[in-house]
């Protein structure tokens, strides 16, 4: 690794009126606890896409925060953070307040911080300025593609855990990253059976690939009988909303069992229509999902040293900096990809 650092560096920012554009910016400077990590991989992540399409994302934000890479440079009041250290990087929390102390440290309001869709700069940026509490070590044996994916997978990770059953049988809506990555994590849990429900073909054959055992065409199949046929008439334990369509929500009460669980991954930002009279009758229980925990990264990252799990075969697309705006308009907007990995860095 170069431990020299450039004054400048080449970063993808967002510009009102005119999106993602390449730009040179200065290298951040270290504040005296703060870190300053080189950037070797950056997932685009579909909240990257959302927050690009919201017409609220500030003018000048970098966004991503799917990274992994190595410490550059610590402040004077860093002691537990060694420079060339193999990193992730997670939201930082107290660990007192009332969200830490119930195990939901991503709701923390009294010391979050995160970099890419919180208060800090992201990493679509050759360097990015951290807290040492935000960074996760990466182990031996998983290299900085794999790492840069451990986050999605502790996404799809969380929504299991939100859910709570150890087993059963599921069905997944929607077959971007997180709905993939969330049918191989149900795979390694003994989930069966586990259903994938998505109308792009390539998807639907990585879900198999990933261990689904059936997959369905929302678009051209009649998915009720089949459901019901898949499920022995009882319909599923737990079904897994990850495309972002509202009306799948209410799709997903008609598809769950008796005292079963729908939980919504993906982010919807329209109103969905739902009958309350379906969770009455089935005592089913509807739950959302919200980030993840360091324990939950730390797991991944766990099993992709133990080579129980590998999320790279979720890339679709590699760019790089300079070719990300157009990468993004021609291929991650319209909808064509499943995982963008930028290449950015010295990989690991």
């Amino acid at each position: 690794m170069d431990t020299t650092i450039p004054p400048t560096m080449p970063a993808v920012v967002f510009r009102q009126g005119r999106g993602l554009v390449l730009e040179e910016l200065p290298v951040p400077s270290v504040d005296p606890d703060g870190v300053l990590v080189q950037v070797a991989h950056t997932g685009f992540c579909g909240s990257d896409h959302a927050l690009i399409q919201s017409g609220e994302l500030a003018d000048g934000s970098i966004l991503g925060h799917e990274v992994s890479g190595r410490v550059a440079a610590c402040g004077k009041a860093v002691s537990d953070v060694a420079v060339g250290q193999r990193v992730i990087v997670r939201p930082s929390h107290c660990g007192d307040c009332r969200d830490c102390r119930s195990g939901r440290p991503y709701f923390c309001q009294v010391s979050r911080r995160t970099i890419g869709i919180g208060d800090m700069p992201g990493a679509f940026a050759e360097y990015v300025h951290v807290l040492p509490s935000m960074l996760i070590p990466v182990p031996d044996g998983v290299d900085s593609s794999n790492a840069a994916l451990a986050e999605a997978f502790a996404a799809s990770l969380h929504g299991i855990h939100c859910v709570g059953r150890p087993n059963g049988s599921a069905l997944v809506m929607g077959g971007g990253t997180i709905g993939l990555a969330l049918v191989r994590l149900l795979t390694l849990m003994d989930f069966n059976p586990i259903v994938l429900s998505e109308p792009v073909a390539v998807k639907r054959e990585l879900g198999i690939a990933f261990g689904a055992h059936a997959v369905m065409d929302p678009l051209t199949e009649e998915t009720g009988p089949r459901v019901f046929e898949l499920t022995a008439g009882q319909g599923f334990d737990a079904v897994y909303e990850c495309s972002g369509v509202a009306d799948n929500i209410a799709q997903a009460l008609d598809w769950v069992a008796r005292g079963g669980d729908v939980c919504i991954i993906s982010l919807i930002f329209s109103a969905a229509s739902i009958q309350p009279l379906t969770i009455n009758f089935k005592e089913a229980r509807l739950t959302g999902c919200y980030s993840n925990t360091h324990a939950e990264n730390q797991l991944i990252l766990r099993w992709m040293a133990e080579k129980r799990l590998d999320g790279r075969p979720l890339i679709s697309d590699r760019t790089n900096l300079e070719r990300l705006p157009q990468i993004y308009g021609e291929r991650i907007a319209a909808g064509q990809t499943i995982k963008v990995m930028v290449d950015i860095g010295e990989a690991f």
